[in-house]
C-alpha cells in the first residue's frame, strides 16, 4: 500500500503566524511608498500617488522619475529581495546548512560567471551592462546567469552526497565560486576596458538598472520560481527530517530536488543577471524568519522570507540611496551591513562554531 503523500502538520507554532504575516502584508506597500518619494530629487508623496493614479503631477519632470525610474526600481527590489530569500532557504534546508545561501555556495558566482560569458566574451561595447541586454536579450542573458547558477548549484549538489561534514561542504562551495571568479577575472582581463569597467560596476548590485522592458523578462521569471518554490513547501518540511524519513513518507526525493534545485537556480540566476550579485540576503533574511515566526514550517515560512526579503531589499535600496543627497553608496556595501551581524548572531547563538555547521 503506497503511502500518502508528506503534509506534516506538527508545527504548533502555526497559528501565531497569521499576525506577523498580515504586519508584513502592511509593511511592504508602506516601505515601498517611502522608497518612492526618496532620492536626490524630492517629490511630495501625493504628487507620487497622482502620478501612479494617472494624474499629471506640477511639474513633468516628475512624471517622468517616477514612472520611469523609481516605481521599475522599487519593483526590481520586491522581486529580487522575495527571490534571494526564498533561494537561500530552500538551500538552507535543502543541505541542511544554516549558513548556506546564493553567495556563500558560490551560485551568484556561477551566475555572474553565465552574465561574463554572454556579455564580456562577446566583447559588448555597451557603456553599462545592462545596455549590452539589447544586443544579446533579455532572455539570453537570464538563461546564461540561471544555467551558471544552476550548474555550480548541481556541483555543490553532488558533493553534498559525499561529504558528511557541513564545513568542508561551505569550503567547497567558497572554492567552486573561486573558480568561477578566476574564469571572470580571466574574460575581464581579455575585455575592453569599458566593458570590464562596466562589469564591475555592475558588480556592486544595483536595482536601478532594469527598465520596464527588462522587468517583463525579469518579472514573470521571478514568479515562475517564486510559485514552484511555494509549491514545494511540504517537501522541504520533509526534507528537514532527512532524505530516508522523507522517502518513508511517500516523497520522491530526486524529483522534490529536482525541483527545489531548478527554482534555487532560477531565483538565483535572473536575479543576478539583471541586478548583479547581491550578497546576505539569501542567508540573513531566511534566519530572520525563523526567529520571528518561531517556527521550521515551510507553509509559512515561505510567503514570511518573500515578504521580508522584499521589504529588507526596499530598505537597503532606500538607505544605499542616501536620501536627500546626490551620493548613490554600492548596494552590497549595504547588505553587508545588514546581514553580516546577522551571520555573527547565527554562528554565536551556537554552543560552538563547528555546530553552527551541524545539520
Amino acid at each position: 500500500m503506497a503511502l500518502p503523500q508528506p503534509n506534516i502538520v506538527a508545527f504548533p507554532e502555526r497559528r501565531s503566524a497569521a499576525p506577523v504575516l498580515v504586519l508584513l502584508t502592511v509593511c511592504l506597500p508602506v516601505v515601498a511608498i517611502v522608497s518612492l518619494t526618496a532620492g536626490s530629487v524630492s517629490i511630495p508623496i501625493r504628487d507620487i500617488a497622482g502620478i501612479l493614479f494617472g494624474y499629471p503631477s506640477a511639474n513633468p519632470a516628475w512624471d517622468q522619475i517616477v514612472v520611469n525610474l523609481r516605481v521599475p526600481r522599487a519593483l526590481t527590489a520586491i522581486l529580487a529581495g522575495a527571490a534571494l530569500s526564498l533561494s537561500g532557504l530552500q538551500m538552507q534546508t535543502m543541505f541542511r546548512n544554516p549558513l548556506a545561501g546564493p553567495f556563500v555556495l558560490g551560485i551568484s558566482s556561477g551566475a555572474s560567471l553565465g552574465v561574463a560569458l554572454v556579455v564580456l566574451a562577446a566583447g559588448a561595447g555597451a557603456s553599462t551592462l545592462i545596455a549590452g541586454l539589447d544586443t544579446f536579450g533579455n532572455f539570453g542573458l537570464a538563461f546564461a546567469a540561471s544555467t551558471g547558477a544552476g550548474t555550480v548549484l548541481g556541483l555543490v549538489l553532488g558533493v553534498s552526497r559525499r561529504v558528511e561534514n557541513n564545513m568542508t561542504l561551505l569550503i567547497l562551495g567558497l572554492m567552486f565560486g573561486y573558480v568561477s571568479g578566476a574564469m571572470v577575472s580571466v574574460l575581464i582581463y581579455f575585455s575592453a576596458s569599458n566593458v570590464a569597467q562596466a562589469y564591475l560596476i555592475w558588480t556592486f548590485g544595483s536595482f536601478a538598472g532594469v527598465t520596464w522592458s527588462q522587468l517583463t523578462v525579469y518579472g514573470p521569471l521571478a514568479v515562475v520560481g517564486l510559485l514552484v518554490g511555494l509549491f514545494s513547501s511540504k517537501a522541504l518540511n520533509a526534507l528537514l527530517l532527512g532524505e530516508t524519513y522523507a522517502a518513508s513518507l511517500g516523497l520522491t526525493v530526486w524529483r522534490a530536488r529536482f525541483w527545489i534545485l531548478s527554482s534555487a537556480s532560477m531565483l538565483a540566476g535572473v536575479t543576478t543577471a539583471f541586478c548583479g550579485p547581491i550578497a546576505f540576503l539569501g542567508i540573513a533574511v531566511p534566519h530572520l524568519s525563523r526567529s520571528i515566526l518561531n517556527t521550521s514550517d515551510h507553509r509559512v515560512l515561505i510567503p514570511a522570507a518573500c515578504l521580508m526579503g522584499a521589504i529588507v531589499a526596499l530598505i537597503s535600496d532606500l538607505v544605499a540611496r542616501v536620501p536627500g543627497s546626490h551620493i548613490t553608496l554600492p548596494l552590497n556595501a549595504v547588505t553587508a551591513l545588514i546581514g553580516a551581524p546577522v551571520v555573527v548572531w547565527i554562528v554565536l547563538r551556537r554552543r560552538n562554531i563547528k555546530s553552527a555547521f551541524a545539520s
